[in-house]
């Protein structure tokens, strides 16, 4: 199971402080969209040239322009990009032809998607990687999220990456679920001790994985 540091809202100078107090805990980088915007391709050049050995995931919710954008992101050195799950489906196609160009791939942004057959349609376009976003409301009910997970669930060849207000306490009920990787951002980078607070999380994962 992978831990992603989700880095947004952020400068430049906070992201590669927080890489160099985590980069030895952490083991999906995704460069969050306001930093994108803030600062564009060069910052995922300099994190890729910073952290060779890494998985970057350039976090940039295409909903138009496919092919354009996947390139921009692969060509600055993203691992993985995202697209939102109501992109019409040639731009979901037409970014995952570039992923495979680049041996990259695309993570699929469920926001929004309420039927299960939205995510088969998605495994269908060729879709191996998407990701589910728990909200504020549902963070606050203590459940993670049964109907979110619903849309997954038991759906071979796609994986799965939850995000949402994540932090050590709610970490063990999203794990209940078992997705394959766990996008963390605030939790570890509004800490003070950044490094403590990303071991602690990989701490947790690591014992559940041991569980089970």
């Amino acid at each position: 199971m992978n831990l992603q540091l989700a880095l947004d809202r952020l400068t430049r100078e906070q992201c590669l402080e927080i890489l160099e107090e985590t980069s030895d805990t952490i083991d999906w980088i995704e460069v969050g969209t306001g930093v994108i915007k803030e600062y564009g391709m060069a910052i995922i050049k300099e994190i890729r040239a910073a952290y060779p050995a890494k998985t970057i995931v350039a976090d940039m919710k295409t909903c138009d322009a496919g092919k354009h954008e996947a390139e921009q992101a692969f060509r600055s050195g993203a691992d993985i990009t995202t697209v939102m799950a109501f992109s019409a489906d040639k731009t979901i196609t037409d970014m995952l032809e570039v992923a495979d160009q680049y041996g990259g791939r695309v993570m699929v942004d469920l926001l929004g998607v309420q039927a299960r057959s939205e995510v088969l349609h998605l495994k269908e376009l060729g879709v191996d990687l998407v990701s589910l976003h728990f909200g504020k409301d549902m963070q606050q009910t203590g459940k993670m999220g049964d109907d979110a997970f619903s849309l997954v669930d038991d759906i071979y060849g796609i994986d799965c990456a939850v995000a949402g207000g994540i932090n050590v306490r709610s970490l063990p009920m999203v794990m209940e679920y078992q997705p394959d990787t766990i996008i963390v951002g605030s939790a570890i980078t509004n800490q003070e001790n950044k490094k403590e607070a990303a071991r602690q999380i990989k701490e947790v994962i690591e014992t559940n994985e041991k569980n089970h």
